[in-house]
């Protein structure tokens, strides 16, 4: 199966919201206007990303709730590590 460039351009601006990459957000709004999504369309991607960020967030700061109240430490067992550093 393969998405239409409308439908390409919407989950990408749902994604470029989700994770704060404003070049990325930048440049996908001018690619969706160019194939015809309209600014309705993007303003209602937009919140999709918003919404998918917050729940995110949401959990994360749960979970550093939880391991403050606790005190634990979690080990990250994988080698090559998250691609923080």
């Amino acid at each position: 199966m393969t998405f239409d460039k409308r439908t390409v351009e919407l989950i990408a601006l749902g994604a470029s919201v989700a994770v704060n990459c404003q070049p990325c957000l930048q440049f996908h709004i001018n690619e969706a206007l160019k194939v015809g999504v309209a600014e309705s369309e993007i303003k209602e991607a937009i919140q999709v990303g918003k919404t998918v960020r917050k729940g995110a967030a949401y959990k994360m700061d749960q979970l550093v709730s939880k391991l403050m109240e606790d005190e634990q430490i979690i080990s990250h067992r994988d080698d090559e590590g998250c691609g923080c550093r």
